[in-house]
C-alpha cells in the first residue's frame, strides 16, 4: 500500500529534474500567491500551478484533484464563515457579497497547489538531503526519514488488517463496519509499534549511528532552467500588476 504522492513523485514525469528546480519554481509561485494579490495575482498562480501539474509533469487529472480535494475541503470550510453574517434577524448573506470569502480561498488554493506541486514531483528522500545541504541537522533529517518510512508500515499493518476483516466479511453491512473500523484501530497502533521495534532492533544488529546512508544520484540544477524559472516567475508578477 502506498500513498498516492509518494507514487507519483517517484514515477513521474519530472523525477529525475533537480530537486533544487523543483523546489525554486513550486517555492517560487507559493512567495508569489502570498506576496500578489488575490486577484489577479492568485488566479494567475494558481492557473500556473495546475497547467504546469498537469501539462508540465503530467500528472493525473484524477489523482491532482484528490490531492487538492481535502486542503482545499478545510480551506472552503472556514471561508464559509467569513461569507456570512449572524445577528438579530438570523443568518445572510456578508456585507461584502461573500468577496473577501472568496479572496481567502483563491490565494489558500494557489498557495496549496504550489505546495503540492514540489511535493508531488518530488521524493520525500530527496526533499530532505536536499535540506541537508542547506544546513538542516543531521539528527532532524534522520528523525524525518525514519517518520516517512514509520508511515508506511502503519499502512501495510492498516491494509493488511482490513484484507482479513474483508475476507470474514467483516466490512458487510453498516454495524459490522462500524464495529470492524473500531477493530482496526485498536490492533493498528501495538502491531505498528512491534514493527518498529523490529525495525530498530534490526538497525542496532547493522551498526546503526544515528546516519542513514544512501546511494543518491547528485542532479546539479541547470542554470538556463532556473533562468527560465525565474523569467517566468518575474513575467506572471508583473502580469499581475499590470492587470490589477
Amino acid at each position: 500500500m502506498s500513498l498516492t504522492i509518494d507514487r507519483l513523485s517517484q514515477a513521474g514525469r519530472w523525477r529525475k529534474r533537480a530537486p533544487m528546480e523543483k523546489a525554486a519554481l513550486a517555492l517560487g509561485l507559493l512567495a508569489l500567491a502570498l506576496v500578489l494579490p488575490p486577484w489577479p495575482g492568485g488566479a494567475l498562480v494558481l492557473g500556473a500551478a495546475w497547467g504546469l501539474a498537469l501539462g508540465g509533469a503530467r500528472i493525473p487529472p484524477g489523482d491532482w484533484l484528490r490531492l487538492n480535494a481535502v486542503p482545499l475541503g478545510f480551506v472552503l470550510t472556514g471561508a464559509a464563515a467569513l461569507a456570512v453574517d449572524v445577528d438579530a434577524q438570523g443568518l445572510h448573506l456578508a456585507a461584502d457579497q461573500g468577496r473577501r470569502a472568496a479572496l481567502v480561498v483563491l490565494r489558500a488554493a494557489a498557495a496549496v497547489s504550489a505546495l503540492l506541486l514540489l511535493a508531488a514531483t518530488t521524493p520525500a528522500p530527496d526533499l530532505v538531503r536536499g535540506l541537508r545541504r542547506l544546513g538542516l541537522p543531521a539528527e532532524i533529517a534522520e528523525i524525518m526519514l525514519l517518520t516517512w518510512h514509520f508511515l508506511f508500515l502503519l499502512l501495510d499493518q492498516a491494509a493488511a488488517i482490513r484484507t482479513a476483516q474483508e475476507a470474514r466479511l467483516g466490512w458487510f453491512g453498516p454495524r459490522r463496519q462500524v464495529r470492524s473500523l473500531g477493530l482496526l484501530i485498536a490492533q493498528l497502533l501495538p502491531r505498528a509499534m512491534d514493527r518498529a521495534r523490529r525495525l530498530e532492533v534490526g538497525l542496532a544488529a547493522r551498526g546503526f549511528d544515528g546516519s542513514l546512508p544512501m546511494i543518491s544520484t547528485a542532479r546539479p540544477a541547470s542554470r538556463p532552467v532556473l533562468a527560465l524559472i525565474l523569467g517566468g516567475q518575474s513575467a506572471l508578477a508583473g502580469v499581475s500588476l499590470w492587470l490589477g
